[in-house]
């Protein structure tokens, strides 16, 4: 393959910013662009973002990632769980709808408590939660129903950039299978939740297999349409294998189990997506990942001291923070509780508690949440210790936060050298498109050991983690 072919790139569209990242055959990064955009807040429990920002964005790193080079392809990734309504001109007639909006919060528990609720969830492997773009959608046919009865289509961010690019409207399985419309056995839109919620099928795009590729409308590129970011985190930091679990802490966090057929909970805890073939995840998503950590830092603490020297101070004290624990759900919380009016709690406090232990136990916290998924998703100890935690996100970078992990999942937790995971695992399913043969070896980077000498601890301040939303729900 000639060099000018040798270069493939992934674009990675998330909540805050868009990476477009080059990489060689061998999972090596030669060019990587990042721009960022703002998240809105215009009403209370809202999260939106101008879906045009984001457009401009994703054209400007393209440009820029091709400017030296012609890619053999670009394929994307993107965040999960938005939703813009659209004309027949494509113009949005929202904002996009993001994730963390809470606005149909209480839609979406007069649904999960209806009789559709656990029927629903069973269908489409998706919680009844104000996360779902169905439960947005709802919330646009009760309260803007002009806006409904204009709407042409329901699309996501992703869907809105692609139909820009290559004039279709055609989403992927995996990004289908988080929005509560798709039936995760069919891996088609689920024609009795689309009767629920008065639309029709050509109201939403074509679904279509994440190989799924089509040549530009405006230049001479060719697009391939890739999937959500956390299965193809999960592909390109080679957790898709057996034995493997991601593990994902950004703004928001994840657990994220590989499996080779629909996995649903009977308590409806857990999500199931589809990536490609019979290759499923099983997973929990948490509202409150790193984004605690920089509530911490700038609200409370007020300190322009670096998280590193925050870290170094938080290491000296033990395991456990000498009793003090840190509930962190400031933003509700999905997996497993999945109740957007869950608030946090700090417990335990004393006189002798210092802002180091509060560093430690908030980092504690972000990970007992993630535990607590886990332990739905591998319910078995002795499963637990047989399967390797890959870390991502900028967790990652922290030995310490790391160590910590590995302590209280009791688990191996390794990183992997392929930092851009998404990217990267958008370029892989590109190449699968174009029957090309990648030769990276998902190489891991450093790897950490359960401390057992922190297992009593971790063990009973977790189990006290478990109790104390559930004790406090009714206050």
């Amino acid at each position: 393959m000639d060099q000018i072919k040798s270069h493939f790139v992934g674009i990675d569209i998330g909540t805050t910013a868009t990476k477009a990242v080059c990489f060689d055959l061998h999972g090596n990064v030669i060019n990587q662009i990042s721009h960022s955009y703002p998240m809105y807040h215009p009403k209370p429990d809202w999260s939106v973002q101008k879906p045009q920002e984001i457009l401009d964005t994703v054209l400007e790193c393209i440009k820029e990632i091709t400017a030296a080079i012609q890619p053999q392809f670009i394929s994307f990734s993107s965040a999960m769980q938005s939703i813009i309504a659209v004309d027949e001109t494509g113009k949005p007639l929202t904002n996009a709808i993001l994730w963390a909006d809470n606005r149909a919060s209480e839609i979406a528990e007069k649904i999960k408590n209806s009789e559709k609720g656990n029927p629903f969830y069973q269908k489409t492997g998706i919680p009844i939660h104000p996360f779902s773009p169905m439960t947005k959608i709802v919330w646009l046919k009760e309260s803007d129903s002009e806006v409904f009865s204009k709407t042409y289509k329901f699309i996501s961010i992703k869907e809105y950039v692609w139909h820009h690019l290559t004039g279709e409207y055609a989403t992927d399985t995996s990004m289908a299978s988080g929005t509560g419309l798709l039936n995760i056995h069919t891996l088609q839109w689920d024609d009795e939740i689309l009767d629920f919620l008065k639309i029709k099928p050509e109201q939403l795009s074509a679904v279509c297999e994440v190989t799924h590729q089509c040549k530009g409308v405006l230049d001479n590129l060719l697009y391939v349409i890739g999937g959500g970011d956390g299965a193809l985190a999960n592909l390109g930091t080679g957790a898709m294998n057996k034995g493997f679990m991601a593990l994902t802490i950004g703004t928001s966090g994840a657990v994220r189990l590989p499996i080779d057929q629909p996995s649903l909970d009977p308590q409806m805890r857990t999500q199931c997506y589809h990536l490609k073939g019979n290759e499923y995840l099983t997973l929990g998503a948490v509202n409150n990942g790193a984004i605690v950590l920089q509530w911490l830092k700038e609200t409370i603490l007020k300190t322009a001291v670096s998280y590193e020297t925050l870290f170094e101070e938080a290491e000296k004290i033990p395991a456990g923070s000498e009793g003090l624990l840190f509930v962190p759900y400031l933003l509700g919380e999905r997996a497993p509780i999945w109740d957007a009016s869950a608030q946090g709690t700090l417990l335990g406090m004393q006189i002798t508690h210092t802002q180091a232990h509060l560093v430690r136990a908030t980092l504690e916290g972000i990970l007992f949440g993630l535990f607590q998924i886990t332990e739905i998703l591998l319910p078995d100890p002795k499963k637990r210790k047989e399967t390797t935690v890959m870390a991502s996100g900028g967790f990652g970078k922290s030995e310490f936060w790391l160590q910590i992990t590995a302590d209280i999942f009791q688990m191996k937790v390794q990183t992997s050298q392929t930092i851009e995971g998404s990217a990267w695992g958008a370029v892989l399913i590109g190449l699968e498109a174009k029957n090309v043969s990648a030769e990276n070896q998902n190489e891991t980077g450093k790897t950490f050991f359960p401390n057992p000498a922190n297992e009593k601890v971790y063990t009973e301040s977790f189990n006290k983690f478990k109790k104390v939303y559930s004790l406090l729900k009714e206050l």
